[in-house]
C-alpha cells in the first residue's frame, strides 16, 4: 500500500515548496494520522513532528477537546456566511480575541489563511488613509527577507529570494528596511554591544518617505520564513515609537508566532507594544483547520463607517469561508485550552530546554550562530557554500532515525508543539546530536 500510494502521489500531487526531481526520488513520508507530538506514517512508523507540521499545530495532534469541537458543531450548523448576517460563534470568537490580544486590539475580520489576513491588512490600512481624505498615503514598508505569504500583495511587503524571485515584475515592491539579522549581524555587533543599530535604516526610510506610506508592516520578534532570525523586542520598541511620531499604522503580522510561540500569547505582549493591526492564524486552531483573523483598533475600524461627506467607506473585501461556524467552534475550543490548561505556564521548563539543547548543538556544529526564544531555535551554519547541503544531510539523517524537520538554507530549527514532553524533546536533541 505504501508504495502505491507513493506512484500515485507521484503522479497526481502537486507539493508546496518542493523541488519535484528530488522528491521523486526519495523515501518520502506519507502520515496517516497523529497523536500528542508524533506524526505516523502508513504501516505505523512514528516521527516526532519537530516544525509542529507546518509552525501551526501548538496544541499537538489529537486533542480530544478540539476534535469534539468540530464534531459537535458540524451536526449543527456547517457553514454561514457572516456578509450581512451572523452566527453565535463567530461573536465568541470575535469577542474572545478582543479580551486576549494586547491593548485596545478589538475588531476582528475573519480569513481563510494566513496569506489572505495580510492581503486584508494591507487593503484596510490603504483604505483607512483613502477614508480620511489622505488617498496619497498608499505604499508599504517592510523588512528585506520578509515573509507575509505567498500571495502578489503579501510577496510585494515581503522579499525571501528563493520564493520571491521570478515575480518581481507583477508586485508592487515596498520600501524594505535592513533585517534585523542577529546571527549575521549587518552592522557586525555582537549581542552585549548592540545598540539596534540595524533600526537605523527603518528610521531612514520612513523619515524620507512618511507622507506617502499608508502601512508599516513586520513579523515581530522572528523572521520565520528567512530562517528563524530571531531579533530583540527592544527593534519592535523602537518601531512603534517611529510609527507614532509619524503617525503611521503598524501592522503585526502574528501568523507564525501567535499563540504561545515566543513563551508569550503574542509576540507584541512579550514586546510591551500594541501594534493598529495584528493579523494571527496558524495556532489560533490549535493548527487543526485554516483560519486567520487581522483584529484592529476602534481608529481603524471606525474610519470605514460612512459619514456625511457622501463618500461609501465600506470595506469591500471578503472570503467565502471566512468565519465558518466549524472553524470558529475550533478556534474557541483551541484558545480555551490555551487559558485552561496552562499550556504557557506548563511549557517554561521546556523554553530552557530547548535554548540548552540549541546551543549543545551549535557547539557539535562548530562555525555557526544558535538563537532560541520560546519555543523555537535556530543554529545558522556560517559556512556558506556548504552549509545548506550539510543542514539539508543532517534532516535526512534524522527523519531516517524518527524526525521530521525542513532546513532553510543553512539554518537549522525546531518548532515543536508547545504540549511537546521534556522526556520527547530530549529525544528530539537524542536524534539530532546523532544525525549531525
Amino acid at each position: 500500500m505504501d508504495n502505491d500510494l507513493r506512484k500515485r502521489d507521484v503522479e497526481y500531487m502537486w507539493h508546496p515548496c518542493t523541488e519535484i526531481n528530488t522528491f521523486e526520488q526519495m523515501q518520502f513520508p506519507i502520515i496517516e494520522s497523529a497523536k500528542g507530538a508524533y506524526l505516523f506514517e502508513v504501516g505505523g512508523r512514528a516521527l516526532l513532528d519537530g516544525i509542529a507540521s507546518w509552525w501551526c499545530v501548538n496544541l499537538g495532534h489529537g486533542h480530544p477537546k478540539l476534535i469534539e469541537a468540530i464534531q459537535r458543531q458540524a451536526s449543527v450548523l456547517q457553514h454561514s456566511i457572516i456578509g450581512g448576517m451572523s452566527h453565535p460563534n463567530a461573536i465568541e470568537l470575535a469577542e474572545k480575541l478582543a479580551q486576549i490580544t494586547p491593548g485596545n486590539l478589538k475588531h476582528s475580520f475573519f480569513c481563510g489563511d494566513g496569506a489572505s489576513a495580510v492581503e486584508s491588512a494591507l487593503k484596510i490600512a490603504v483604505q483607512y488613509w483613502a477614508n480620511i481624505g489622505q488617498q496619497d498615503r498608499s505604499r508599504f514598508v517592510g523588512l528585506e527577507e520578509g515573509y507575509h505569504g505567498d500571495t502578489l500583495g503579501a510577496m510585494g511587503v515581503g522579499y525571501v529570494d528563493a520564493f520571491h524571485r521570478d515575480y518581481k515584475d507583477v508586485v508592487r515592491p515596498a520600501y524594505r528596511a535592513s533585517s534585523p539579522h542577529c546571527a549575521q549581524c549587518p552592522c557586525n555587533k555582537q549581542p552585549k554591544s548592540c545598540n539596534i543599530e540595524c533600526f537605523e535604516s527603518m528610521r531612514q526610510i520612513v523619515k524620507e518617505h512618511h507622507k506617502e506610506i499608508a502601512t508599516v508592516i513586520v513579523e515581530p520578534l522572528c523572521q520565520g520564513a528567512a530562517g528563524v532570525r530571531i531579533y530583540p523586542e527592544e527593534y519592535l520598541q523602537r518601531l512603534r515609537a517611529l510609527c507614532d511620531k509619524y503617525g503611521l499604522i503598524l501592522i503585526a503580522d502574528e501568523i507564525a508566532v501567535g499563540f504561545g510561540r515566543t513563551g508569550y500569547m503574542f509576540a507584541c505582549e512579550r514586546a510591551g507594544i500594541v501594534p493598529d493591526i495584528m493579523t494571527v492564524g496558524k495556532g489560533l486552531t490549535g493548527g487543526y483547520m485554516p483560519m486567520s483573523a487581522v483584529i484592529a483598533t476602534d481608529k481603524i475600524y471606525n474610519s470605514f463607517r460612512n459619514n456625511d461627506d457622501n463618500r461609501d467607506n465600506t470595506f469591500y473585501h471578503s472570503h467565502t469561508f471566512g468565519g465558518n461556524p466549524i472553524i470558529t467552534a475550533l478556534a474557541l475550543a483551541a484558545i480555551d485550552v490555551y487559558e485552561n490548561e496552562y499550556v504557557l505556564e506548563k511549557c517554561q521548563p521546556r523554553i530552557e530546554q530547548l535554548s540548552v539543547g540549541m546551543h549543545e548543538l551549535g557547539q557539535m556544529l562548530g562555525d555557526s550562530n544558535t538563537l532560541a526564544m520560546g519555543m523555537m531555535g535556530v543554529v545558522e551554519i556560517n559556512d556558506v557554500s556548504g552549509g545548506a547541503d550539510r543542514a539539508a544531510r543532517i534532516v535526512k539523517k534524522a527523519y531516517e532515525i524518527g524526525l521530521f524537520l525542513r532546513p532553510r538554507g543553512r539554518a537549522l530549527y525546531l518548532w515543536p508543539p508547545l504540549t511537546i514532553t521534556q522526556e520527547e524533546l530530549a529525544q528530539v536533541f537524542a536524534i539530532l546530536k546523532t544525525a549531525i
